[in-house]
């Protein structure tokens, strides 16, 4: 007769196969529970990928409302040009100068959700900067040169600085803080509009001697419809750059990412609207609209630490920003049809400086790494229009600028006004 197991082996041995398969079930749930992250992590990143796109849209209706309607069809050319051929060359090279991933992302796989999931939300970011040039050159660039900047734009010069920062580069390991982009998206893309405004020279009629004459868009609500297309597509802009969705923590970091951002729209807003209201006696509604795009701009390089009243008060400076910007430029005489120059160019260095004030970083890192940003854009694209120039010449005959790129560029109109004579049925009724 075999001995009796003693009590601690007879509890252990019991036990033991109700312990292995709770552990094989917390395994596969583990595992499950991975995946589910992964994919929602992919999912969420791609959405904000495709919130991001709703910009484009947004700008080209901005660009084009804010613009006579001769060029409305060249605006909004350049502006699918300008995603296609982001699409291509930040795919082909830009991705890798910035990330230092394989050439045409070929393999390239990111922790928390693919590759390609990744290299999409970035390439929209890419196409935004090059973007924000296109209204300031808008009515008098060649659209064959236009085309050149927006490869050089996207392949070279947005990938090589990006990296400074969000590649890993000299600016990200001295501490500089722009967690979406206020000077690696923003304040390139503005000084890069600097450098063309100031290569291609102002509208034929802009300034007559020391007297600015207006030119004011052809159609305003178009360009509010953008800027409102623009507020909606910020929220992926800046949401997304959290750049991880599944925990309770990234969703309480982008809840409160998000209402910093609108807080900051709105503060820029109304501080663009009074304070143009007092200048010219009414409130200005393009104003107003450059004022909701510099509360943007100015909160996105710290949604994330720049909370509540600090928010409305970051976006309501760059609304008082952006106005004395807009009308500093115009004193010296840089024509810039859209604002792009001051609402993205002034107001980016303004909200990576005010990061440094409201958010905890360092102040003198954050104006260091602001100024490199703008300088090193504006002389790479200064100097790229003026070798443009050179070679082929950038600016179209005062002719064509007086008739419109739209015919002299494209050979059609944007809106035609005789329809109605030209309909063969009413014609063949001889009505």
């Amino acid at each position: 007769m075999r001995a009796p197991l003693a009590p601690w082996l007879r509890t252990t041995v019991t036990l033991l196969p109700l312990a292995f398969g709770v552990a094989l079930a917390q395994g596969v749930e583990s595992a499950e529970l991975a995946e589910l992250a992964y994919a929602f992590d992919t999912f969420a990143l791609l959405m904000c990928a495709v919130l991001v796109l709703h910009m484009k849209p947004g700008f080209a209706l901005l660009e084009a409302g804010l613009h006579g309607s001769k060029n409305a069809i060249n605006i909004f050319m350049k502006n699918y040009a300008t995603l296609a051929i982001a699409g291509l060359a930040f795919w082909a090279v830009g991705f890798s100068i910035m990330y230092g991933a394989p050439l045409f992302v070929a393999g390239y796989e990111a922790e928390a959700y693919p590759g390609a999931a990744d290299f999409l939300f970035q390439m929209v970011f890419a196409a935004t900067a090059a973007t924000i040039v296109s209204g300031t050159i808008g009515g008098r660039m060649k659209f064959p040169a236009y085309l050149i900047f927006a490869v050089v734009m996207t392949a070279l010069i947005y990938p090589f600085l990006g990296s400074w920062h969000w590649g890993g580069g000299w600016l990200s390991e001295m501490g500089f803080y722009d967690f979406a982009g206020s000077s690696v998206v923003h304040a390139v893309g503005g000084f890069a509009a600097l450098g063309g405004a100031l290569a291609v020279g102002p509208r034929l009629g802009r300034y007559v001697g020391n007297r600015v004459v207006a030119m004011p868009g052809h159609n305003l609500p178009l360009a509010g419809m953008g800027v409102f297309l623009l507020w909606i597509g910020w929220f992926g802009f800046n949401g997304g750059s959290q750049l991880a969705f599944s925990s309770e923590g990234d969703a309480r970091a982008i809840a409160t990412v998000m209402l910093n951002t609108n807080l900051a729209a709105v503060g820029g807003a109304v501080a663009a609207l009074f304070l143009s209201w007092g200048i010219f006696k009414k409130p200005d509604f393009s104003m107003t609209l450059n004022g909701v795009i510099a509360g943007l701009v100015s909160i996105t390089a710290g949604p994330d630490v720049i909370n509540g009243i600090w928010a409305v008060l970051a976006g309501a400076i760059g609304g008082v920003v952006v106005t004395y910007s807009i009308l500093f430029f115009d004193k010296l005489k840089v024509d810039d049809p859209v604002g792009a120059i001051s609402a993205h160019g002034t107001v980016g260095i303004w909200g990576t400086v005010a990061v440094g004030i409201f958010g905890g970083a360092n102040l003198g890192v954050q104006v260091l790494g602001t100024l490199a940003y703008a300088g090193v854009a504006f002389v790479a694209t200064y100097a790229l229009f003026m070798a443009l120039k050179a070679v082929m010449g950038i600016r179209v005959t005062a002719h064509h600028e007086v008739g419109g790129l739209d015919i002299a560029e494209h050979g059609a109109e944007a809106y035609r006004n005789a329809d109605s004579l030209n309909n063969p049925v009413l014609m063949g009724a001889g009505d």
